[in-house]
């Protein structure tokens, strides 16, 4: 095993590639084995093509996938320099010296080891290895092919060039790669698919020239390798097939698709109260207010269920008046417990939180302050819950049934992020860094579980850090963004990103959430490009009502609003079929276009379901740039006639927004109304 691997530059020379010591043979009729000096590789072929496992009787402790796949019987020929495997719709031939493949489907070349080739020998890049980081397959990338999904990144969308890690982090931002929500599954336009199924980080060298700019490197970070290739012929068809194979998410319940109000925070019930009654007072359209962390807890003694007595002696008269006004309640959680409170104690000695294993006792997690201060209050040191345990999972989802009793609708389940140490330990015998990522999707599992047991007006939630399968419990928001243009923009690549891999539902921090800058036009075109998204909320530091912006702002972002709850029906279509087939509610060009090549590079603009081209305003000034596709489209409330095929740029008033749709099409649109409770029977279409 070397230790020549980095993630700077490797030493391709000294990392031995795997190779084949003995001739393949068929252990059963349905897989391959292929022995190599790291130990015997497991092939087989199903409905999900081509999986590659170094250990087959793995478990998947941690249900990351939805089904079994139905391994097809093989017919195996060749020898050991050799060997060709076919099955279904797949053939696959295997070479030795080094171990490498090619893949095809109907006697179409579809994937392939990489050819980057060395002078004194056939292949620059180990095809296979094992290396001291873990697991490296190295894959064949075209000359100018793209490569979507990893999840929620705030880059350029098609990750060619790029170093993209699969790695959950608490990211304080959206400025870098780093981010809240991962999955090692990616897809090229040419039909391919890669899924690693694993908890651990892995990273993806995607054409990235300082190691390959032809060659797709994985570095699977863990000691097991179970990684799936196939191939379908449609983009769509490639999330369907890997939301079978990894869970499709239920439809939300209707009143999410309402905008939600919040901020970092309301101090105390007066505040949560007065601006509630306004929020009514005034006619703007809301469904949902949110109570965010030291909103309904004690910032000392947090998480533990309990509403700050200081503040909320009794809360049950503020959620009946809230609730008289017609709305859902929203609080926040993280899967912590203080020190300073007895539950910590109490899930200690039971064994429920993540161990150190170092002294065999409850992991005591400090946290890094040099973030806090006047953006965040400094957090004493806390208990990590531990998903993997039972008994802890099964308390923690059962201690959300008070909260739900009390009137609340939706949880935000924030955090998730903070398994990081090798010294922590889990019931599951995992370490922290290979139970880091995975932790965010049991997380996940479990808080939505509570909400479908317990709640009273259907189960949703906004979870912050998710990983593979976390899709099948919505929703996601996109973290943390600087409250300022930047921040829009790789708020909606972001969001488009997580749509590209699996996750369908996203909402974003309108107006941003650091610092309170008060941008007025920002915060307009923020709202105006999130009415398309699947959810709409108003977040972050510091005031997030329209009003509190003057004017002018206020007046346009009310038009915003109510063409947001115009929409719903079709809203509410779009999530029904994101839930039948994976496909997000915002579509990135190349997601929705993908025969037409010409759109894909404009990575700003999307389609809100099948039928509305949206182009976001990105920038202070009202200047836009956009490309139609083939076709004629009609402008969104006028009629206007645009041909497609060309690339336009214009100046929006600010108070306008542009949205297309293709001539021919129509889309249901429902009534004005405040929220979702009233009634939306009354619908029209349009164009008319």
């Amino acid at each position: 095993m070397s230790n020549a691997f980095c993630v700077n530059e490797p030493e391709w020379n000294d990392i031995k590639a795997a190779d084949i010591t003995e001739q393949p043979f068929l252990s059963d009729d349905k897989t391959l084995i292929v022995p190599t000096q790291y130990g015997e590789l497991s092939l087989s072929i199903s409905q999900f093509g081509l999986r590659i496992q170094s250990d087959v009787n793995a478990a998947d402790d941690f249900g990351m996938l939805t089904q079994a796949p139905e391994r097809l019987s093989l017919v195996l020929s060749g020898d050991q320099s050799h060997s060709t495997l076919v099955a279904g719709d797949y053939r696959l031939e295997v070479f030795a010296a080094p171990l490498h493949f090619k893949l095809y489907k109907n006697d179409v070349l579809v994937q392939q080891s990489a050819t980057d080739g060395h002078f004194v020998r056939q292949h620059r890049l180990p095809p296979f290895a094992k290396t001291d980081k873990g697991w490296l397959v190295s894959l064949e990338l075209s000359y100018d092919e793209a490569v979507y999904g990893l999840g929620e990144k705030w880059g350029k969308l098609d990750k060619r060039g790029q170093l993209i890690r699969s790695y959950n982090h608490d990211a304080l931002g959206i400025n870098a790669e780093k981010s809240y929500k991962n999955t090692p599954y990616a897809w090229s336009p040419e039909g391919w698919n890669l899924f690693v199924h694993t908890p651990a980080p892995v990273t993806h060298g995607v054409g990235y020239a300082l190691w390959s700019q032809r060659a797709y490197v994985c570095l699977v970070e863990d000691n097991l390798l179970d990684m799936f290739l196939f191939h379908q012929d449609s983009p769509a068809k490639c999330l369907q097939t890997y939301s079978e194979l990894t869970g499709f998410a239920p439809t939300p319940p209707t009143w999410s698709l309402g905008v939600i109000l919040s901020k970092a925070y309301y101090k105390d019930a007066d505040e949560l109260l007065a601006v509630a009654r306004e929020v009514r007072e005034k006619n703007m359209p809301c469904d949902v207010i949110t109570l965010d962390g030291r909103a309904w807890q004690d910032t000392d003694t947090r998480f533990a269920f309990e509403w700050d007595p200081k503040r909320y002696a009794d809360p049950q008269p503020v959620i009946d008046e809230l609730k008289a006004l017609g709305f859902k309640i929203c609080v926040w959680e993280y899967p912590m417990i203080s020190v300073k409170n007895p539950l910590y104690k109490k899930a200690a000695e039971k064994g429920w939180l993540i161990k150190d294993k170092r002294t065999g006792e409850a992991y005591r997690y400090a946290w890094d302050l040099s973030p806090f201060g006047e953006v965040l209050t400094p957090l004493p040191d806390s208990g990590i819950l531990d998903f993997t345990n039972p008994e802890a999972y099964e308390f923690w989802k059962t201690s959300h049934k008070p909260l739900f009793d009390l009137g609340i609708d939706m949880i935000k389940a924030d955090f998730g992020e903070q398994l990081e140490d090798d010294n922590m330990l889990s019931y599951s015998g995992d370490s922290g860094n290979r139970l880091h990522n995975v932790y965010s999707m049991l997380y996940n599992r479990c808080v939505y579980e509570a909400a479908d047991a317990y709640c009273k007006t259907g189960p949703f939630l906004f979870s912050r850090s998710a990983w593979t399968g976390s899709q099948r419990y919505p929703s996601q928001w996109g973290g943390d963004p600087q409250a300022d243009w930047h921040g829009l923009a790789a708020s909606i690549r972001g969001s488009l990103s997580w749509g590209m891999s699996g996750g369908p539902f996203f909402a974003t921090d309108i107006g941003g959430f650091y610092k309170d800058t008060r941008d007025a036009e920002l915060y307009v075109r923020w709202a105006q490009a999130s009415v398309f998204s699947a959810h709409m909320r108003l977040h972050g530091i510091g005031p997030r009502e329209p009003w509190s912006y003057g004017d002018a702002a206020s007046n346009a972002v009310f038009e915003a609003l109510k063409l947001r709850y115009k929409l719903i029906p079709y809203l509410k279509q779009t999530a029904e079929k994101a839930s039948q087939t994976g496909l997000p509610v915002q579509r990135a060009m190349a997601l929705a276009f993908p025969e037409q090549p010409l759109s894909h590079g404009f990575e700003q603009q999307f389609m809100c379901g099948d039928d509305l081209l949206v182009v976001p305003c990105v920038v202070p000034g009202g200047k836009i740039k956009y490309y139609l596709p083939k076709g004629e489209w009609i402008r969104f409330g006028t009629e206007e006639v645009v041909q497609g095929e060309q690339y336009r740029e214009e100046i929006l008033a600010l108070n306008d927004v542009a949205v297309f749709i293709q001539k021919g099409s129509r889309i249901v649109m429902g009534p004005d109304v405040q929220h979702t409770d009233m009634d939306m029977s009354n619908t029209t279409h349009w164009p008319a």
